[in-house]
């Protein structure tokens, strides 16, 4: 936890000119005094963090220090660039993988990640909800999105009239419309696809 803790420490001194302790504990949510002791920590650790004093202080990296760290994961590259909705995010749990993202974005993407964006335009089509009204996430939707982004098969059970209906569904996709989400999917067998 605190490895990830000081990287993220890292990445957050490397996206602005210099942090006071304060923006630092609220941001990787520790007291001031934990900053000052991962600053410490960083700077035992060869990462040049340099703490200002006075009103206008706070800490920076020294010299333009850049990590090398790429690591951004797929899920975390995808989830950036559906971040213009971040209800939609929270709903489906991407909220964390998104703002992890964020942290990460200065760094350069690897080439196998390079369609990041395609995949996820291709995969979520994104509607702000509509005004005035609430519409509560379907509890199920961050399982379902999971397997959207898997490609895995999900099994379905609803009412057709008076009758229980089970389906697998090969999912194509899921839709933000109005503030209703839909699943795009192919029903095995059948040529068409199915939303529900």
């Amino acid at each position: 936890m605190r490895a990830a803790r000081l990287i993220k420490m890292v990445l957050l001194l490397q996206s602005r000119p210099s942090m006071t302790a304060a923006e630092l504990a609220r941001e990787l949510e520790v007291s001031e005094r934990t900053v000052t002791r991962d600053a410490q920590a960083l700077s035992e650790a060869g990462v040049p963090v340099y703490a200002d004093r006075g009103r206008a202080g706070g800490y920076r990296l020294v010299g333009g220090y850049r990590t090398r760290l790429t690591g951004l994961a797929r899920g975390e590259a995808e989830a950036l660039f559906l971040s213009g909705v971040p209800g939609a995010l929270r709903e489906m749990g991407l909220e964390d993988a998104a703002s992890a993202a964020r942290l990460k974005v200065s760094a350069a993407l690897l080439p196998s990640l390079r369609d990041a964006p395609r995949a996820a335009a291709q995969r979520f089509h994104l509607d702000a909800p509509g005004w005035f009204r609430e519409t509560p996430a379907p509890e199920l939707l961050p399982a379902v999105a999971d397997a959207v982004w898997d490609d895995r098969p999900v099994v379905a059970r609803y009412r057709r009239g008076d009758t229980e209906v089970e389906r697998k569904l090969e999912p194509y996709g899921l839709v933000l419309k109005a503030g209703v989400w839909y699943l795009c999917a192919r029903v095995p067998g059948q040529g068409a696809s199915e939303q529900g």
